[in-house]
């Protein structure tokens, strides 16, 4: 897929390339690992396993982009695959790094201050911005969504949302947007914006809880918006939004960090700390999407997860239903990323950049 050199002064830096499986390609070419990096460190890298190979290949960009002086960049906070391009959001860079999906050879980039995720309908990417630094700050600015054009990757609309926007998703014709108000804690904002896609208004907003984080849409009609809580007396929570009514119809007393959804199973982790007991509480969780409600027992079954103290990533396989758990460990060192089969047994594991958090499936032409 790709050609690895990269020079550092006179020296040729060659990638880290591990064998971990054997190659095979079930309607996917791999899927790109964005490590997140600590900030302040300007270490996001990216890293990619391939499929037709069974080869995990660390810190690709740095290596098919050696002229960008800073490599990736400062945090890396969400990647996606549109058309024929790689969207990465580097949060504290301010920026959308763009790239080819099929080589990541950078293409170019988009200047927007505090990004956080990014959503696609129509040929428009949409990205949500804090507007602001980062810096908690009771007086933190209202955020906002830009709409880009991807055939030319400039900004063309923005709307006001709420504080803090993170996670939005598209159902129909509309943008629903999960608000966080995280900067200005503890007066946290509650809501999901919605935005209607045509005229880019925000056309209401839907109270939830406070603090809210992760918004995916399932396949029958509905959003599942996670809310992290407090960290001291409000524990986090799921909550369903039907989107023909635009309420909320049912709430879950469910820790959800992040979540992959897979048919009609929906695989969570969570890891809720809590300033009471300077504890962290780690769960793994599958959700039936048909009755909305809680399966039995965990998606790991063989006490893998014994073995991870921090999760930080989770996706499944479109095809083959294997199940992908990253590892932040201390987040200063490197994760590690698992790969359990489909009935949440351990195939391989291997060791990834720091803070490996989000995934992107690069389909087979």
């Amino acid at each position: 897929m790709m050609t690895m050199a990269c020079r550092k002064g006179d020296h040729i830096v060659p990638p880290v390339v591990t064998p971990v499986d054997s190659a095979k390609v079930d309607g996917y070419l791999g899927f790109y690992l964005l490590n997140e990096g600590n900030m302040g460190s300007n270490k996001s890298t990216l890293d990619y396993y391939d499929y037709t190979t069974g080869n995990y290949v660390k810190n690709i960009y740095a290596t098919i982009n050696p002229n960008m002086v800073k490599e990736l960049g400062d945090v890396g906070n969400d990647i996606r695959i549109f058309g024929s391009k790689l969207y990465a959001v580097i949060n504290v860079s301010n920026k959308v790094e763009v790239m080819d999906a099929r080589t990541a050879k950078r293409i170019g980039q988009i200047n927007i201050p505090n990004c956080r995720y990014l959503a696609f309908a129509n040929g428009k990417a949409y990205v949500s911005s804090y507007a602001g630094p980062v810096v908690i700050d009771p007086h933190a600015p209202i955020g906002y969504v830009a709409e880009v054009d991807t055939a030319t990757l400039q900004v063309t609309r923005k709307v006001i949302v709420g504080y803090q926007p993170e996670e939005m998703a598209v159902v129909g014709n509309k943008l629903y947007v999960a608000n966080s108000g995280g900067y200005r804690a503890p007066n946290y904002d509650r809501t999901v914006s919605v935005i209607d896609l045509e005229t880019f208004t925000e056309i209401k907003k839907i109270e939830v809880a406070i603090n809210l984080h992760h918004v995916k849409a399932d396949r029958h009609g509905d959003l599942y918006v996670s809310s992290r809580g407090d960290y001291y007396t409000v524990q986090p929570s799921l909550h369903i939004i039907d989107t023909q009514t635009d309420r909320v119809k049912k709430s879950l007393p469910l820790a959800t960090s992040n979540l992959w959804m897979h048919g009609d199973t929906a695989y969570v982790y969570g890891s809720a700390f809590s300033y009471n007991t300077h504890e962290w509480t780690i769960s793994y969780n599958m959700l039936d999407l048909k009755t909305e409600t809680l399966l039995p027992g965990s998606f790991i079954t063989d006490g893998t997860d014994k073995q991870i103290k921090m999760p930080y990533g989770v996706a499944v396989h479109p095809v083959t239903g294997d199940i992908y758990v990253t590892d932040a460990r201390d987040y200063i060192s490197p994760g590690t990323l698992y790969c359990l089969d489909k009935q949440g047994r351990k195939k391989w594991s291997v060791t990834t950049g720091d803070i490996p958090a989000h995934f992107a499936f690069l389909p087979a032409p």
